[in-house]
């Protein structure tokens, strides 16, 4: 983790310390209560979100403790009271965890992660849940959707420079990775998590510090002979970039060799370095493209039958550009007192922030046949799988629209991460996680992969857990009429 040097407990939002004191001097921060992290839309219309940063969100909790000057700070405030800095002092996370593994296809409405615990604990942590899962998630799925555009070209990530920040940069690394980035430029992100390749080239100073372009290529290739990519567009790329490179390549014959496009028409500039880098026998130099780059760009250039190899997406992928808020939300769900569960629902004018109340489970639905997904469930905890032929959904938008399916089974997509403050999972390598990620978008259909309209996916909710929403809703509407 970025983090390992620094304690972050203190990174949250001051109302988490003003509601956790409430608590503790109301009688209640000890009361159990059950949260749940989920997102209202998806980012930039698409038809689904890719679940990141747990890996985070568990290191975070793993290492919950308030330090000396902590407290210190806390009691400078003079609102806090004795009994309560003590209570930080001594702090001990025991709160039970469940979470969608990273790299998860996931869609608005569904828990993310749930919490269940002491009411001061589980209130606590929600700030950095949502720094972790909003962030990463948003980066995954910007670069998932940059990565189907190049439709199987490879992308790396470029955005170092350009991302919110240092942490921004490394963990929008590892995000840009699970979402199907081959690598990153970004040096530490691949010290921070083995099996994120970090590589890069040239910048433009560099043909600029010779005295002439063939000179800085000829000499770069000398020093990296086993993979030798050259940046021809510092002067001009037909006239000088491509004909030195070439020489060089025929000189030095470095094992891998290729020319990086930066500026100008890469369709144009791309189709005629290929034809010329071909005509002087040099077949298998590849060709990578970068410059403000995102899936639309991609695509419109593919289409237009660009020869380029592979992309370095830097800006509008590390910033999510066209869309950069994930909108990830915590809400309290439920209550429990002497084992009794009680469920808790937010009212609001807005109907897409009316939450959905008491402790639940998510189910998706795998057709038998094909392993394409069907639909996913979102049902109380007490609440068999859906399972059997003949199951009814509803469509997300108009409940009048309904959908039967048949020779299907049910996945639990929660997994419990800690157990009464105890880790409980273990966390995959990075490579596991972007090949799980690949594996389960293979799951989903075509149609749901559209950039603009995809189809909706159905996310219903159970017979029961529609049933309290609905007898909720109501008997708060009487209580206020």
């Amino acid at each position: 983790m970025l983090y390992d040097h620094e304690n972050m407990t203190m990174l949250t939002d001051f109302y988490e310390f003003t509601m956790a004191n409430g608590y503790f001097e109301s009688g209640t921060a000890e009361k159990t209560g059950y949260f749940d992290l989920f997102f209202r839309s998806i980012p930039d219309g698409g038809g689904f979100a890719i679940a990141a940063g747990l890996e985070q969100v568990i290191g975070y909790l793993e290492d919950l403790k308030f330090t000396d000057e902590d407290i210190d700070f806390l009691r400078q405030k003079g609102i806090f009271g004795k009994r309560f800095l003590q209570y930080l002092r001594d702090f001990e996370f025991k709160c039970d965890v469940w979470a969608i593994p990273e790299g998860t296809p996931v869609f608005p409405g569904e828990p993310l992660i749930t919490v269940r615990g002491p009411m001061a604990q589980a209130q606590f942590i929600e700030t950095m849940l949502l720094l972790s899962v909003n962030h990463q998630s948003l980066i995954a799925t910007k670069a998932n959707r940059i990565v189907r555009a190049a439709a199987g070209r490879a992308v790396m990530e470029f955005g170092t420079r350009r991302a919110h920040g240092a942490s921004a940069a490394i963990f929008g690394a590892r995000a840009a990775f699970i979402g199907g980035c081959v690598g990153t430029a970004c040096a530490i992100a691949e010290r921070q998590y083995p099996g994120i390749p970090a590589t890069g080239t040239m910048a433009h100073s560099w043909v600029q510090m010779f005295d002439d372009e063939y000179e800085a290529f000829r000499r770069y290739a000398e020093l990296y002979p086993e993979n030798c990519i050259l940046l021809v567009d510092t002067y001009n790329v037909l006239k000088s970039g491509i004909p030195n490179a070439i020489r060089v390549f025929k000189e030095c014959r470095p094992k891998q060799m290729g020319i990086r496009l930066d500026s100008g028409d890469v369709t144009y500039l791309s189709k005629t370095a290929r034809r010329i880098l071909d005509e002087a026998g040099l077949s298998e130099c590849f060709i990578v493209v970068s410059n403000s780059l995102d899936e639309y760009i991609i695509r419109d250039v593919i289409l237009q039958g660009a020869r380029i190899d592979s992309f370095g997406v830097g800006e509008r992928l590390i910033t999510s550009k066209s869309d950069p808020v994930f909108g990830g939300v915590y809400k309290l769900a439920a209550v429990e007192t002497d084992g009794r569960i009680e469920p808790r629902m937010k009212i609001s004018e807005n109907v897409e922030k009316i939450t959905n109340p008491g402790v639940k489970k998510v189910y998706r639905l795998f057709c038998r046949q094909t392993g394409k997904v069907k639909a996913d469930i979102i049902a109380l905890a007490h609440e068999a799988p859906p399972q059997g032929d003949g199951y009814e959904i509803f469509h997300p938008s108009f409940t009048w629209k309904r959908k039967r399916l048949d020779n299907f089974y049910a996945k639990d997509l929660q997994e419990r991460i800690f157990d009464g403050g105890k880790r409980v999972y273990s966390c995959p390598a990075i490579g596991e996680i972007r090949a799980y990620c690949k594996e389960q978008i293979d799951t989903l259909w075509e149609e749901s992969l559209r950039f603009e309209n995809p189809a909706d996916y159905y996310v219903d909710l159970s017979q029961p857990l529609w049933d309290l929403r609905a007898d909720l809703i109501r008997k708060y509407k009487m209580k206020f009429e």
